[in-house]
């Protein structure tokens, strides 16, 4: 499948993209990912080993586009872990680390 990313046109397969990945550690994950075999890369990481390009020259969505056209499972950025408040209460117990009776 023709695509381009970084203004630069690639004939990327499925296959190749499997080969290209083969025996790479995946980064932490912090944004968008892609799932190849059972392993989540982020997009960036995958679009650097298959373009060979440096990662400021590509977004990831670009990668995510190509990987999604070719059959891959892409993630968006994943959600952040809900804020907790403490009620002024709890969090004076906490600073003098007495229980709190509700």
């Amino acid at each position: 499948m023709r695509c381009v990313i970084a203004r630069f046109p690639f004939e990327l397969t499925k296959e190749g993209v499997l080969a290209a990945m083969k025996g790479v550690k995946p980064e932490p994950v912090t944004g968008e990912s892609v799932i190849i075999g059972r392993r989540h890369y982020p997009a960036k990481q995958v679009g650097q080993v298959v373009t060979r390009q440096d990662r400021r020259d590509f977004s990831a969505a670009e990668v995510l586009r190509a990987m999604a056209a070719l059959g891959f499972t892409c993630r968006p950025v994943p959600d952040a872990a809900p804020e907790v408040t403490l009620s002024s209460l709890e969090q004076a117990s906490a600073m003098l680390g007495a229980p709190v009776a509700v």
